[in-house]
C-alpha cells in the first residue's frame, strides 16, 4: 500500500526519539524493503535497474557474504555467474552500492564526554543517474550492548565532493567506569546492505583527571565604592550604584590590596572587567613619584579585535576623565615602542602584543610593564586565537621570572573546570586565585532549551520562528531582547518573522510599544535606507549587521539605547562586538554552515558563552533569561557545556611553528632542548599529564611526556628545517635563516614563506604574483557561506584580467581559499561592486595582503631579482589604491572616474597623468573637467596635497676607489616638500583601503642589463632623511650602468629612477 513507507518512516522516527538503536535499524531496513520492493535476503543489485533477472539469481544462490563482492575482480564475478561478458558490467554495479570507509580519532573533553572526529571517505562510483544528487546516510553511536543510540545525526554526501574526504565531529557521554567499547555505523537512507560499522575501543583510554572544587561565593557584606580611598576613582562608579556586587567584592583585597598574581574566573556578564580595573588602579596609584623615572604601562591583552575596539571606546571614556591616556598597539613596532613609554594604559589584540613582545630583552619599554591583564582565557581552547594567546601569557610568566620588578600578571575567565591549572600556569597563590562555578552570578540567570526534530537546516529555522515570537512574548513582553540569528540574511527573516506575528497577535498588539511613540520623530522611519528595517521598526522590531549603512546602525543604537525597541536580532559573529545587554537572549540556533567543509558547524562554545553573558542588566534586572534553540541531536552536548564550567584544552601543539621558529629568531631558542624547556613554561604542559588523551600522549610518567615533548620539538624543527626557515647543526644546535627571519619579522606562517621562496622566479610578472599572494596561508582562515561560490562564480564573470584554471571554472571550486582570494582582489583591482559579506571577506583579505607584499619583496630580494622585485612593489600600490598598474594613475584620486578622464580629453588634456599636473590647472578648468560638488572637491584637495613631492639626491661615496667585489657606499638624501595644507604626514590617502596605512618607501640599487638587484632599503620619509646602501661592485671591471629606484607601497606614480655610473678598477687578483 501507498502508506506502508510512511509508516515504516513513522516507527523509525519513534525508535530514533527514543534511543532504541536495534529498533532503530530493523526500521530503517524495513523502510527500505518497502520502498525499494525487495528482501533483505535478496541480492542488493536488486537496487539497480538494468540487471538481468537471471543473474541475479545466480547471484543469490551463491552463499557470499556482500561485503566479499567488493574486493573480487571482473573476471572472478564473470566465472561466478558463468558469463565472461557480464564481467566488467557487474564489477561496475557491484561499486555502485553506496560504501563508506570509516575510522574516528577519540579526544576526552572531561569525565563525562568525548568528542569523536569521524572521517568519511566514500568508496563507490558515484553516478547521479543512479544516486541523484545527493546521497543521506545515518551517523549512530551505540553503547557496548547495541541496545541504546548514544548519539545520531544525518550526514549528506553530495555528487560534487564524492571523492573526498569528509570530517564529522561531534560529542558523546561516556560513564564511569568506561565500557570497553562503543560502536559507530553509518547506515544509507536509501541503500540496503550499504552499513558500514566502527568499534571504538576504549581499553587505552585515560580520562582527564578530576576537576578541583569550585570557589564558593562568600556571604558578605556589600564593598561600598569608598573601598577605593580615592575619590577620583569612585567617581567612575557613580553611576553604578553605591556597592560592588559579590564577586568584585570576594575579590577586592586579592587585587586591590596586593600585588600577587590573580586569577578570576567567573560567569559571562558577572563584572570580571571591573575586577581588572581594581589592579589598574593599584598599579596607578603605586606608580613612582620621581619625574627621571620612566613610568611603566599597565597593558590590558585580548584574543579578539572587536573586544578590544569594545574595550578601547570604553577605557577612552571612563579613564580619560582621570587626565590619563590609553592607547591601542597598531602593528608599528615604532609607533607601538612608543604609545608603551607614554600611554599610562595599552590595549592590544594578543597578536599585536606578540609582535612587540617578542625582542623583550632589547625592549625596555617591555620590560617596565608593571601590569599584565589577560582577558577572555577561557579562549585558550580556541584553535584560532588559542595559540597566540598562550604565547603571550607564557612569555610574561616567564619574562616576570627574569626581571627584578616583574610585571604583575591578572587572568580574567569565564568559569572554567580546569581553572586550577589555568591559576598555576599564571602564577597565582591559592588566595589570589578565584573560580566560580557557572550558576553563580550577581543577575540570576534562567536558561533553557528548545529542541527542535527538523534534520532540513532551512526548515528548523522556520520553525524556530513562531517559537521565538513565543518565548519572547512569555517571558519579555515589554523588555528588550537580543536574538543572536545564523547569518545576516537570517536577522532580516528573522525580523520580519517577529513583526509579522506582533502584528497577527491580536491580544498582545495593544501592549507592543513602538519606537515612534518614545522618540517621537515623526521623519524617523522614513530616514532608514534599508526598506525592510523601515517596516520593522514600526513594529519596534529591528536588525543589526555590518551591511546595513552607517546612518542605519547609528539610528538603530540610538532606538536601542533609548528603550525604544523591543526586539533586536543580531548576527552570531556580532556577539563579541555588541555592547547591547538584554533581559532576554535567544541564540536562534547553535549551527553555521561552512561550505569549506561542506556541512553545517557547530558554534564555538566561546561564542554561546558570550551570547549568554549579554542577558541581564546591571543595576536594571533583577533576574536574566537566555533561551537556546538546538537542533535535538545536539541538546544532551549542549547541556553538559552550558550548565557546566567549561574545560579548556591548550591547541598551541597544532600551531607551534610559527612561535618556535620566531623564538629561534630572537635566539631565546637556540637548541632543541631551549624549545623543550620553552614549553614547560605554556598551559599546554600543565594540561599534558592531566587530558594525556587529548594530546595523543599514551601515559603520565616523566618518560612518556618527555619523549612525547621531543618528539613533537623534534617535528616541528624537521619541518622549519624543510621549508629552509631554520638551520639544524649536529642534530642539537638550531639557528635562524633568511627566510626564518622573514616569516617572523612580518609574523607570517612558514608555509607562506616556503611558498613564496618555491614559487617565485626571475622572471614573474605581476599577475603571477598576484597568484602567489592569494595562496598565502594566511588567508585560509576567510570564511566560507553557504551559496557563496555560485556568488563569486558570477562575479569573476565580470572580470577581465582574471584567468582561473579550468578546473576552477566549475562553481564549486570557488569555495577554495585562494580561488575566492583571487576573485577579491581581483574585484579591488577593478573596483566591482560586491555583497556586504564578500566585501566585508575583501578588506579582511586587504588588511593581510601589504605585510604578505613586502614579505614578498625580501624573499625577491634576497634572490637579488630586480624585476619580480618591482613587479610586487607595483602589487603593494595596487592593492592599496584599487587600480591596476595598467590603470591610469589619476584613477587613484577620490571622485575621479572614467568620465573625468573623458572630460580630460575632450579639453586636449589627455597626455595629463600626474596628480601635480591636476594642481597645475587653471582653477576653471579643473572644476570643469572634475565636475564634482563643493564636499568631494575638498576630498580631492587633500589627497593632491598630501600627496608626496620628495626630492632625492645621491653621491658615490670614493667614486675613484670602486673596486670589483668589493663594497661600494652610495649616499641618499630624502626631502619632502612641506605645505600648510598637508594634514597627516606618513599616513596614506586610501579610500579604498580599509583601515590606515603608514606610508612607506623602498630605495633599490640595481643592474638593469642582467636584471639583478644590489641593494635594497625600506624606509619611512616624514620630512627629512638620509640612507647609505651598501652594495657590492659588479665583478666586471669597466664602466656599469646602474639605476638607483625610489618606490612607493601606496601611491601610484610618484615613483623615481635615476641612472648613474660607476667606474670599476679591476681587483688585486685579476691582471690588468
Amino acid at each position: 500500500p501507498q502508506g506502508a513507507p510512511r509508516l515504516c518512516r513513522a516507527i523509525f522516527e519513534i525508535a530514533l526519539r527514543r534511543r532504541w538503536a536495534a529498533m532503530a535499524v530493523k526500521a530503517l531496513n524495513l523502510c527500505k524493503m518497502v520502498e525499494r520492493r525487495i528482501w533483505f535476503s535478496q541480492s542488493p543489485l536488486r537496487q539497480l535497474r538494468g540487471v538481468p533477472e537471471t543473474i541475479l539469481r545466480k547471484l543469490e544462490k551463491k552463499e557470499i557474504a556482500w561485503d566479499r563482492f567488493y574486493d573480487l575482480k571482473p573476471q572472478d564475478l564473470a566465472e561466478l555467474v558463468k558469463l565472461p561478458k557480464m564481467g566488467k558490467q557487474l564489477h561496475r554495479l557491484v561499486h555502485q552500492i553506496p560504501r563508506l570507509e570509516l575510522s574516528a580519532h577519540v579526544q576526552p573533553i572531561s569525565r563525562g564526554l568525548l568528542r569523536i572526529e569521524l572521517a568519511i571517505t566514500p568508496d563507490f562510483q558515484f553516478d547521479p543517474k543512479v544516486h541523484d544528487h545527493a546521497q543521506l546516510f545515518h551517523i549512530f553511536v551505540e553503547d557496548v550492548d547495541g541496545e541504546r543510540i548514544l548519539h545520531h545525526e544525518p550526514f549528506s554526501l553530495r555528487h560534487v565532493y564524492a571523492e573526498e574526504e569528509h570530517v564529522v565531529q561531534f560529542a558523546v557521554p561516556v560513564s564511569d567506569p568506561l565500557p570497553p567499547q562503543y560502536f559507530l555505523t553509518v547506515v544509507s537512507d536509501r541503500w540496503l546492505h550499504s552499513t558500514a560499522t566502527l568499534p571504538i575501543s576504549f581499553r587505552h583510554l585515560i580520562l582527564p583527571r578530576k576537576y578541583p572544587p569550585h570557589t564558593d561565593l562568600l556571604d558578605l557584606q556589600p564593598l561600598p565604592v569608598a573601598a577605593l580611598s580615592a575619590p577620583a576613582f569612585e567617581r567612575l562608579y557613580a553611576g553604578l550604584g553605591p556597592h560592588f556586587n559579590p564577586i568584585q567584592t570576594q575579590t577586592f583585597a586579592a587585587l586591590y590590596q596586593s600585588d600577587d598574581n590573580v586569577l578570576v574566573c567567573a560567569p559571562n556578564g558577572s563584572g570580571t572587567l571591573t575586577c581588572a580595573e581594581f589592579a589598574i588602579f593599584r598599579a596607578l596609584a603605586r606608580r613612582g613619584g620621581d619625574d627621571d623615572e620612566p613610568r611603566g604601562a599597565c597593558v590590558y591583552v585580548a584574543p579578539k579585535q572587536q573586544v578590544v575596539t569594545r574595550r578601547l571606546a570604553e577605557w577612552r571614556r571612563k579613564f580619560g576623565a582621570l587626565g590619563l591616556e590609553v592607547a591601542e598597539l597598531t602593528g608599528d613596532a615604532t609607533a607601538d615602542l612608543r604609545a608603551l613609554d607614554r600611554a599610562e594604559l595599552v590595549v592590544a589584540t594578543a597578536t599585536r602584543w606578540d609582535v612587540l613582545s617578542r625582542r623583550w630583552k632589547q625592549r625596555k619599554a617591555v620590560q617596565r610593564v608593571r601590569l599584565f591583564v589577560a582577558d577572555e582565557l577561557h579562549c585558550l581552547g580556541s584553535p584560532v586565537e588559542g595559540p597566540t594567546l598562550e604565547v603571550v601569557v607564557s612569555r610574561m610568566r616567564y619574562v616576570s621570572s627574569q626581571l627584578e620588578s616583574p610585571p604583575r600578571i591578572v587572568g580574567l575567565a569565564s568559569s572554567l573546570a580546569d581553572a586550577k591549572d589555568v591559576g598555576d600556569w599564571l602564577g597565582a597563590s591559592p588566595t589570589s586565585f578565584f573560580s566560580f562555578h557557572s550558576n553563580v552570578r550577581p543577575i540570576p540567570l534562567e536558561l533553557f532549551l528548545h529542541v527542535f526534530d527538523t534534520p532540513h537546516f532551512a526548515s528548523r529555522l522556520l520553525a524556530m520562528a513562531k517559537v521565538l515570537f513565543n518565548v519572547v512574548s512569555r517571558h519579555a513582553p515589554d523588555l528588550p531582547t537580543l536574538v543572536f540569528a545564523t547569518s545576516r540574511k537570517q536577522c532580516q527573516l528573522t525580523a520580519i518573522d517577529v513583526m509579522v506575528h506582533a502584528a497577527t497577535a491580536a491580544e498582545t498588539a495593544p501592549q507592543r510599544r513602538r519606537p515612534y511613540d518614545h522618540v517621537d520623530d515623526a521623519d524617523l522611519l522614513a530616514s532608514f535606507d534599508d526598506p525592510a528595517l523601515r517596516q520593522t521598526v514600526a513594529r519596534g522590531v529591528a536588525f543589526l549587521h555590518g551591511g546595513l549603512s552607517e546612518k542605519d546602525r547609528a539610528a538603530v543604537d540610538r532606538l536601542y539605547l533609548a528603550g525604544a525597541l523591543w526586539v533586536l536580532v543580531l548576527p552570531a559573529e556580532a556577539c563579541w562586538a555588541t555592547p547591547y545587554r538584554a533581559r532576554l537572549v535567544v541564540v536562534m540556533g547553535t549551527e553555521r554552515y561552512d561550505a569549506r567543509e561542506h556541512r553545517y558547524v557547530d558554534y564555538a562554545v566561546t561564542d554561546l558563552l558570550e551570547m549568554m553573558g549579554k542577558a541581564g542588566r546591571p543595576g536594571v534586572d533583577p533576574e536574566a533569561k537566555c533561551a537556546v534553540f538546538c537542533h535535538t541531536p545536539k541538546k544532551e552536548y549542549l547541556k553538559r557545556l552550558l550548565y557546566e564550567p567549561l574545560p579548556v584544552e591548550s591547541q598551541l601543539d597544532r600551531a607551534l611553528h610559527e612561535h618556535l621558529n620566531a623564538e629561534i629568531v630572537t635566539k631565546t631558542i637556540e637548541s632543541k632542548q631551549d624549545a623543550v624547556d620553552y614549553l614547560t613554561w605554556t598551559f599546554f604542559y600543565r594540561r599534558l599529564t592531566q587530558n594525556p588523551n587529548y594530546y595523543d600522549l599514551q601515559g603520565t610518567t616523566h618518560r612518556h611526556v618527555s619523549d612525547h615533548l621531543s618528539e613533537l620539538v623534534e617535528n616541528v624543527i624537521n619541518d622549519l628545517a624543510e621549508s629552509r626557515c631554520v638551520a639544524v647543526a649536529d642534530d642539537v644546535d638550531v639557528s635562524p635563516l633568511n627566510l626564518g627571519m622573514i616569516a617572523a619579522y612580518y609574523s607570517i606562517q612558514y608555509t607562506t614563506v616556503e611558498l613564496f621562496a618555491s614559487s617565485v622566479s626571475a622572471t614573474s610578472k605581476v599577475s603571477a604574483l598576484l597568484e602567489i599572494l592569494a595562496n598565502a596561508s594566511e588567508f585560509a582562515a576567510l570564511p566560507a557561506r553557504h551559496n557563496e561560490d555560485r556568488a563569486l562564480a558570477r562575479v569573476a564573470k565580470h572580470l577581465a584580467h582574471l584567468k582561473l584554471p579550468e578546473a576552477a571554472h566549475d562553481a564549486e571550486r570557488f569555495a577554495q581559499p585562494h580561488v575566492k582570494t583571487l576573485v577579491l582582489l581581483h574585484s579591488h583591482f577593478a573596483r566591482h561592486q560586491l555583497s556586504s559579506e564578500l566585501a566585508e571577506d575583501r578588506d579582511a583579505a586587504l588588511a593581510e595582503a601589504p605585510r604578505l607584499v613586502q614579505a614578498l619583496v625580501d624573499v625577491v630580494s634576497s634572490n637579488g631579482w630586480l624585476a619580480p622585485a618591482l613587479h610586487a612593489m607595483e602589487l603593494s600600490q595596487m592593492l592599496v589604491q584599487g587600480l591596476w598598474n595598467t590603470d591610469h594613475p589619476l584613477l587613484q584620486i577620490p571622485h575621479v572616474t572614467q568620465a573625468t578622464l573623458d572630460r580630460l580629453k575632450a579639453e586636449g588634456l589627455a597626455d595629463l597623468d600626474s596628480v601635480f599636473d591636476i594642481l597645475s590647472l587653471d582653477d576653471d578648468v579643473r572644476e570643469r573637467v572634475l565636475a564634482v560638488p563643493p564636499k568631494q572637491m575638498a576630498a580631492i584637495a587633500e589627497f593632491c596635497n598630501d600627496y608626496p613631492n620628495i626630492e632625492l639626491r645621491f653621491e658615490l661615496q670614493d667614486p675613484d676607489r670602486v673596486v670589483a667585489g668589493e663594497p661600494v657606499a652610495l649616499a641618499v638624501t630624502l626631502e619632502r616638500e612641506i605645505d600648510d595644507d598637508m594634514v597627516e604626514i606618513g599616513n596614506a590617502r586610501a579610500a579604498r583601503f580599509p583601515g590606515l596605512k603608514k606610508e612607506g618607501w623602498w630605495l633599490v640599487v640595481a643592474d638593469v642589463a642582467n636584471n639583478a638587484l644590489l641593494s635594497i632599503k625600506r624606509l619611512s620619509v616624514k620630512q627629512h632623511a638620509t640612507v647609505q646602501l651598501d652594495f657590492v661592485a659588479p665583478a666586471q671591471p669597466g664602466t656599469a650602468n646602474l639605476v638607483l629606484y625610489f618606490m612607493c607601497d601606496c601611491y601610484v606614480g610618484c615613483d623615481q629612477e635615476y641612472e648613474f655610473a660607476v667606474d670599476i678598477k679591476p681587483g688585486g687578483d685579476q691582471p690588468d
